[in-house]
């Protein structure tokens, strides 16, 4: 006779931008209610920050009073949040929930901060101001894709999985072989969690890729109908951010901050919205490159979302494990 599989702490949920997480959050806590009570730790390195919210889609008041949220608006926009602040105030989240007799339910598509959680995070050495205004100042005049390949010199294993278009990852590893002398790399070979906690993991991966750019479109759309650029020109107005604030590096937010400081116009309106969706594009696809090469995540198409069980039995299943 097999044995019982553990009772699991928590319940990840994790997937491409646009691709129904939160809905499918949302819709499972309320499938459990009133006999179990889920909160949502969101996993989301842009929803930490105040004043980003339209471009987070950072869920709404009404939500949030219908469902608990945790992580969310932990720091303003001129701080800095790392992956390890993260599974520090993770671990305090679902420990706290658990304790309260509830269901943690971590959502969101920051796989960088899933990763953490789940295989532990290197003793880095500590972020210097210095080093990364350099770094900076040498992306600026000859853009991160060289600084890229840069990387791929010192550090051909992080390079390969950091993409040319990705300036915070690039700048921390390269930031950290000059503190250090040492690749990124070698340090996060040695890393293993260290919380203990059991998780049950699902993924939403779309097998219908154009429906899912269609999504994103439509998604941006809405947001600059509901007031993204305004939220970006007020941003713009706290004279302790710049376009190199790494909360301003979040998707839809840098191609609008680029937008304003230049000459503005209908046509060029248009075609930051366009770069925005494409580089939301693009990060769904390094999401679902990510994804696709860790085999620990169950996956559900979101298509599923749509048969008369809502998709949710497979999910509600695995909650039956917590105890």
């Amino acid at each position: 006779m097999s044995a019982a599989a553990p009772a699991i702490d928590a319940l990840l949920l994790c997937g491409p931008t646009a691709s129904g997480k939160s809905g499918l959050a949302l819709a499972l806590a309320d499938a459990l209610a009133p006999g179990q009570r889920v909160e949502i730790v969101s996993v989301d390195s842009a929803q930490v920050y105040r004043g980003l919210d339209i471009g987070t889609a950072k869920p709404s008041a009404a939500e949030r009073a219908a469902v608990p949220h945790h992580l969310i608006d932990l720091r303003d926009p001129e701080q800095t949040y790392s992956a390890g602040e993260f599974v520090a105030d993770a671990i305090d989240a679902i420990r706290d929930i658990r304790s309260r007799g509830g269901l943690p339910l971590l959502v969101g598509g920051t796989l960088l901060y899933f990763n953490a959680l789940l295989r532990g995070i290197a003793a880095l050495p500590r972020a210097d101001a210095g080093v990364r205004a350099g770094l900076d100042a040498r992306a600026e005049a000859l853009g991160w894709p060289a600084l890229h390949e840069e990387l791929a010199k010192i550090d051909p294993a992080a390079a390969s999985r950091i993409h040319p278009n990705d300036p915070q990852r690039i700048q921390r590893a390269l930031e950290v072989y000059l503190l250090s002398g040492r690749p990124i790399s070698e340090w996060q070979q040695d890393t293993r969690p260290a919380h203990g906690l059991v998780f049950e993991r699902w993924a939403l991966v779309p097998t219908d890729r154009a429906a899912l750019h269609a999504r994103i479109a439509e998604r941006f759309a809405v947001m600059m109908q509901a007031g993204l650029l305004e939220e970006v020109r007020a941003l713009r107005s706290r004279p302790a951010l710049s376009a190199a604030s790494p909360s301003l590096r979040a998707v839809g937010y840098r191609q609008l901050w680029q937008y304003l400081d230049g000459p503005q116009s209908p046509e060029l309106l248009a075609a930051a919205v366009e770069r925005a969706v494409a580089a939301s594009r693009q990060l769904a696809k390094r999401q679902l490159t990510w994804i696709n090469g860790d085999p620990g995540w169950n996956r559900l198409d979101p298509t599923a979302l749509q048969s008369p069980d809502g998709g949710l039995s497979a999910l509600l299943a695995g909650c039956r494990r917590f105890v």
